[in-house]
């Protein structure tokens, strides 16, 4: 009767902390888990995607950024990497040095009703390949190059 009585406990006791974990898990997750979408994925939300942590990941539209160097107020719109979709952003702070038009960011904010995504953070996407300068090359021709060059990373 006693090994009856200890079994039943130590179930009880198994489903309560599994119960207790999966809780903590998924009920707090949802809460700080942050997405990875692009313009044309957070747009199909609809209003599922507003107010919501989000990583928004495309293209600074040329021609789109205003910065103020007063206020540091920055504003551009990021589109698909196909150019269908946009969202407009507002960020404060000074951008990265490499930051531009054509050139791949990641933003993490929250999406706001009035279809302004309102950045916390700013990154910018670069190539992870590295090219050591021939001997005799200027590393500042290499910097003049990269930022002409590749808006397609």
């Amino acid at each position: 009767m006693a090994a009856v009585n200890s079994r039943k406990l130590a179930i009880v006791a198994v489903v309560g902390i599994i119960g207790t974990f999966a809780w903590l898990l998924y009920g707090g997750l949802d809460k700080n888990v942050v997405y990875f979408w692009t313009p044309k994925e957070l747009i199909a939300k609809g209003d599922a995607g507003f107010e919501k942590p989000v990583r928004l990941g495309g293209q600074v539209k040329p021609g789109t950024v205003k910065w103020d160097d007063k206020t540091l107020d920055l504003r551009f719109v990021i589109t698909d990497v196909d150019g269908v979709s946009d969202i407009a952003v507002h960020s404060k702070g000074a951008p990265p040095q490499m930051f531009r038009d054509a050139m791949g960011v990641v933003v993490e904010g929250r999406y706001g009703r009035d279809k302004v995504f309102q950045s916390s953070s700013l990154m910018v996407k670069h190539s992870n390949e590295y090219k050591a300068p021939k001997p005799g090359q200027n590393g500042k021709d290499m910097v003049k190059t990269l930022m002409q060059g590749n808006s397609t990373t």
